[in-house]
């Protein structure tokens, strides 16, 4: 059975190694600052998430398409915690 700490490390890695360099600072930054924090089931539910095609996580994140129900709250979130992220200097 998988530790908590090495279901943390696998998840931080997981969001912080994506397909785009976009989505590794949008999911990279939201588990950075969250996923410590998170219970179980809200561990599971972000790792349906990333599991998702990243193709499929930046529609759902620009609101091009709207996000499965089971998504929908925590696309919000993240949606909201990246504003400004991926803005040029």
């Amino acid at each position: 059975m998988e530790t908590r700490e090495a279901r943390l490390g696998r998840l931080w890695l997981r969001s912080m190694r994506r397909g785009t360099r976009e989505m590794d600072l949008i999911l990279g930054s939201y588990a950075e600052r969250h996923l410590e924090r998170m219970d179980d089931a809200a561990l599971t539910a972000w790792e349906a998430l990333i599991a998702e095609d990243d193709h499929m996580l930046m529609r759902w994140l620009l609101g091009v398409e709207p996000s499965p129900a089971a998504h929908a709250a925590l696309v919000a979130r993240v949606a909201e915690a990246a504003v400004g992220l991926t803005a040029p200097e």
